[in-house]
């Protein structure tokens, strides 16, 4: 009933290192360490899930333009310029009638996690 919890020895560090002062970080080993967490080689923030730097440019950018300006002038922001020029094209020769391929590639670009021309993840805002 009236048992003790054993006693543990105190954290060692291991091979003899000793661990920083209080309040000083440990040091972080790979690469160099940047002020506020700013990354410069990726100036627009990582993705939390698989780590890949965010585009410059916006995905609701690109959505809106393909909805309202159904000509792929959205796809043509993205980067997909072959993409954009074949909406372009296929809407002018079939007088309009195709720009019903924009308007829902702008719907699938807002619904979904579409990359930039160079294969980067786009922010919402």
């Amino acid at each position: 009933m009236g048992q003790q919890p054993p006693e543990y020895e105190p954290y060692q560090q291991p091979y003899g290192q000793q661990p920083p002062p209080y309040g000083e970080q440990p040091p972080v080993y790979g690469r160099p360490p940047t002020p506020y967490g700013f990354n410069p080689a990726a100036p627009y923030g990582v993705d939390p899930v698989t780590g890949a730097a965010y585009s410059d440019k916006s995905k609701l950018v690109a959505g809106l333009l393909q909805i309202l300006v159904p000509l792929g002038i959205g796809r043509m922001y993205m980067g997909h310029t072959g993409i954009g020029v074949a909406q372009l094209l296929v809407t002018i020769f079939t007088c309009g009638v195709a720009s019903l391929w924009p308007f829902i590639d702008g719907i699938v670009i807002l619904a979904g996690n579409p990359r930039d021309g160079h294969g980067r993840p786009m922010k919402m805002g």
